[in-house]
C-alpha cells in the first residue's frame, strides 16, 4: 500500500488515518497495542505522529491488515522476527513504487 503524505515533522491523526484509508478510532487502538507506536500528545491531548511512527504504523497496517495476522500475532512476529520483518517491509515498499511508476509510465503511453 502507498501512503501518500506531504514531507513535515508532525502529523495529525486524521491525516494518517485518511493515508491510510483507516478510521481514527483503529489508530487510536493500534497506538494502545504496540509500544513502537509512541506519538506526541500536546496540551489538549491531540495526537502528533512522527515520521518513524508512521513507517512504524505502514509495518503494522502490512502486517495486520494485508497478510492478515491477529494483532497478538503481529506483536509477537515484531518482537521476534523485527529485523527480518523490516527488511522484507521495506523490499516489499519499493517494490510497489516501483510498479506505481510503471503503471503511471504505461498510463501515458
Amino acid at each position: 500500500m502507498h501512503i501518500d503524505l506531504p514531507e513535515k515533522r508532525y502529523y495529525g491523526i486524521g491525516e494518517v488515518a485518511k493515508a491510510f484509508g483507516v478510521n481514527t478510532s483503529l489508530i487510536r487502538f493500534w497506538e494502545k497495542e504496540f509500544d513502537a507506536l509512541k506519538p506526541k500528545k500536546n496540551a489538549k491531548g491531540n495526537r502528533k505522529f512522527t515520521p518513524e511512527d508512521i513507517k512504524n504504523l505502514k509495518l503494522i497496517y502490512h502486517l495486520v491488515k494485508e497478510r492478515g495476522f491477529t494483532l497478538e500475532g503481529a506483536k509477537i512476529h515484531l518482537k521476534e522476527e523485527k529485523h527480518k520483518t523490516l527488511n522484507n517491509f521495506d523490499i516489499i515498499e519499493k517494490l510497489q513504487k516501483v510498479k506505481a511508476e510503471l503503471i503511471k509510465i504505461k498510463e501515458q503511453l
